[in-house]
């Protein structure tokens, strides 16, 4: 048991914050009046069988640690140095380790990212790798700051110095370290020989590599020019941007976020004092990198190789920026890439980056630029790719300003661009991967039916399965209500136990909530989203305060009643949207779509038909 662990054990929460507030008996729980809102009637919740808190209505919760560090302003190992002498517990440098899976895993990466850069400066087979970073410019402080590194050109140098650090096989393949024989159950390195690049995330911890071949090598390196680590526990390439964790203060204080596609363009940038440089390896931003730059400014300003994929990644980076509502510019340099840029003339860099176009304009401006406008087609065309955009923009002003910026271009007037916006808009919607048609926006209605029904399973766990044979994550509405219900089926499909109960059916199988809370810590779930413990707390809090005593049977009634609400309001929502997308395809006589959303109808109506006679 690790200190935190064995801190909660020995302390209660409701006598712990006793010290703080006034609690009453609400039946097996505890009320109070919320010590971080002003309220009259107590909405703040304690559970001392679950050992949490919520507060129904500021939205804040937790357990005692998050308790106390709200109240004394503390960071967490001083709650935990604060509350150890109150246990009894006696805390050591060592007490600070946490052995959980995930922790693991960074452990194994920690390790091989100071191996790795140990290698660079002493082995005498790295000497090539430290001629290629002096000759791209890297001053020894750069690389040291960055911990830029070197493996061995071997097998299974890095597998073993793991091993030897009592780590096991699979946790080094887990990490991305070691790749699995085929032909027998053994491991070898998955980076050899080549310059690596560590990759952290927001907090610091390396996750991942991003592993160069040196220049001798490039021509008969089969594996590519540069290999990177695969998707791990710990590493999630769409959630993470290269260089945030260094970059956020000056993201911060100058209120701009600057996007380079290479490794190397951010670490040079970072260099010569551009602070406030992150990459993304070439890919397009995606959604959840863009929430993360979010947290510390609306602006960003790109910088990436025009070329065909460039452009693409432009253009997919641009709507995820605009479905923000964020500000997105583009650099425009005659440089190969910021790289050779800034270390020509760091003043160039600087020129550019503050004379960035608007991403809008500078796409539309290239397109005009390459084609003969005096055409009909590449007017249609311009119009076509503009609509999209603009139906990607949330910002009411925004779409605004560039609808007429964009009917000046092609000479069309701004009500017919409206119109057409409107149509460009459902085909943004109707053609999305996961689904052809999503719900209207949810109701709170809605949402608290969503609320409930997770309630109703955590609090009766043996019903739960009734609920995952009936609905899919989609028809959960609320974001944080989808990930917990998607959580939850994960884990029920791979951990949970059978139920003893002789009342109940043999082959029934429940969930454990405390077993579901440590799967989430451990399982670095709660990393990707700090969020989702409190999320839970508060579900699990509701089923303690509105289902004390209920029973079986009135659980599984108003449960089937919540999921039979949620099914029809989805499928409905689905059928009207339908019926707009089906009117606007007829009144341009769109064949292909008119049959494909009539299919779609008909078989929406059917299933909700099907729902009614159920509920009957």
């Amino acid at each position: 048991m690790n200190p935190s662990e064995e801190i909660k054990a020995k302390l209660d929460i409701v006598d712990v914050l006793r010290d703080y507030i006034q609690v009453r008996p609400a039946g097996v729980n505890f009320r109070a009046l919320c010590p971080f809102h002003k309220e009259k009637t107590p909405s703040f919740l304690i559970s001392p069988d679950k050992q949490i808190w919520h507060c129904f209505g500021c939205g804040k919760g937790g357990d005692i640690f998050t308790f106390v560090m709200e109240m004394e302003g503390l960071s967490f190992v001083e709650a935990l140095r604060l509350l150890a002498p109150k246990a009894g517990v006696i805390l050591s440098s060592a007490n600070f380790k946490n052995d959980s899976a995930r922790n693991r895993l960074l452990d194994i990466m920690s390790f091989a990212v100071q191996v790795y850069h140990h290698l660079l400066f002493n082995d005498p087979s790295a000497a090539p790798a430290r001629a290629y970073l002096q000759e791209r410019g890297l001053t020894e402080e750069t690389i040291d700051n960055w911990q830029i590194g070197f493996s061995l050109d071997s097998w299974e140098a890095m597998t073993s110095r793991l091993k030897q650090k009592g780590f096991r096989e699979q946790e080094i393949f887990l990490a991305g370290l070691a790749i699995k024989r085929e032909e027998r159950s053994s491991y070898y390195d998955r980076f050899r020989g080549r310059l690596m690049f560590p990759i952290r995330d927001l907090n610091g911890n390396p996750v991942a590599f991003s592993a160069r071949v040196l220049p001798a090598k490039e021509k008969t390196e089969k594996l590519g020019k540069y290999i990177n680590s695969p998707q791990t526990p710990i590493y999630d390439k769409s959630r993470i941007v290269f260089g945030l964790d260094a970059a956020k203060r000056a993201i911060k204080e100058q209120d701009l976020a600057v996007i380079v596609e290479g490794q190397m363009d951010a670490i040079t940038a970072h260099q010569h004092g551009f602070q406030n440089v992150v990459a993304v390896s070439g890919a397009a931003l995606t959604a959840e990198q863009i929430a993360l730059i979010k947290r510390f400014t609306n602006n960003l300003a790109l910088s990436f190789d025009m070329d065909a994929a460039g452009l693409e990644a432009l253009r997919r980076g641009a709507k995820e920026a605009w479905r923000a509502e964020m500000n997105i510019n583009v650099i425009a340099h005659a440089a190969k890439d910021p790289d050779e840029l800034i270390r020509k003339n760091p003043a160039y860099w600087s020129k550019a980056v503050s004379q960035a176009r608007p991403a809008m304009e500078y796409l539309m401006d290239k397109y005009e630029r390459e084609n003969d406008m005096e055409k009909i087609a590449h007017r249609k065309v311009l119009a076509k790719e503009g609509l999209s955009f603009i139906a990607a923009m949330k910002n009411k002003i925004d779409q605004d300003f560039w609808l007429k910026k964009l009917g000046r271009k092609i000479d069309v007037s701004e009500a017919i661009l409206k119109e057409a916006l409107a149509a460009a808009a459902g085909r943004e919607i109707a053609f999305k991967p996961e689904t052809a048609v999503p719900a209207q926006p949810a109701t709170k209605r809605e949402e608290k039916a969503s609320d409930t029904l997770l309630a109703l399973m955590l609090k009766l766990p043996v019903l739960a399965e009734y609920v995952f044979q009936r609905l899919e994550p989609g028809q959960i509405i609320g974001e944080a209500n989808r990930r917990i219900y998607k959580y939850l089926q994960i884990f029920y499909n791979n951990f949970s136990r059978p139920d003893n109960d002789s009342d109940r059916r043999p082959d029934t199988f429940v969930l454990s909530y405390e077993d579901f809370r440590a799967w989430l810590e451990s399982s670095g779930q709660s990393a990707e989203n700090t969020q989702i413990l409190n999320d839970l707390n508060k579900i699990v809090l509701l089923g303690e305060r509105d289902f004390f005593d209920f029973s079986l049977d009135q659980a599984r009634q108003e449960m089937i009643s919540l999921c039979l609400f949620l099914k029809k309001n989805y499928l409905s929502a689905r059928s009207r949207e339908l019926e707009k997308m089906l009117a606007a395809a007829e009144q341009k006589d769109d064949r292909e779509k008119i049959d494909l959303f009539s299919k779609q109808f008909k078989e929406l109506q059917s299933e909700i038909r099907s729902l009614e006679r159920s509920s009957r």
